[in-house]
């Protein structure tokens, strides 16, 4: 009798919810447009590997349309991520301590759709928010759960 094969999906699966909050996000954070780029599901090449956050947020920078820029070096002032439905939460605690902080990201926003959360990385450690709003000093922006994850 033949043993059978297992088959994983190795892309990123985008759910209802991931989409919906990717937009809210990039909705509620447009109030910034002016003082950063909003850039979601853009790939960087840093230091210490390449990663795509669901949402970046980087020092504003000159738009030319006739060069493009595939893949940034400069790293964002903070990195969003949204838990997939089939992804480990370990994934992006390790994408956090092996490439965003050693490549000079201050900040990770990890995202738990499920439970409503925000996790708040930063080098030196960690806080959950589950209610109210999630601020972060650096770039002066806030985000207001309660709307993120509004019914």
């Amino acid at each position: 009798m033949e043993t059978p094969t297992l088959e994983f999906e190795t892309e990123d699966v985008i759910s209802y919810n991931h989409a919906k909050i990717t937009y809210r996000l990039a909705k509620m954070l447009s109030i910034y447009d002016e003082q950063y780029d909003i850039l979601p599901e853009l790939e960087f090449e840093l230091s210490h590997g390449r990663a795509k956050p669901d949402v970046a947020i980087c020092r504003l920078n000159k738009v030319s349309w006739l060069r493009d820029i595939i893949r940034p070096t400069q790293p964002p002032l903070l990195a969003i991520e949204i838990l997939s439905p089939r992804q480990a939460l370990s994934d992006l605690t390790d994408k956090s301590l092996d490439i965003y902080f050693p490549s000079g990201v201050p900040a990770v926003w990890v995202i738990i759709p499920q439970f409503k959360q925000i996790t708040v990385m930063t080098g030196s450690g960690q806080e959950n928010f589950s209610t109210g709003i999630v601020h972060n000093e650096d770039t002066g922006i806030s985000l207001d759960l309660g709307k993120l994850f509004a019914e």
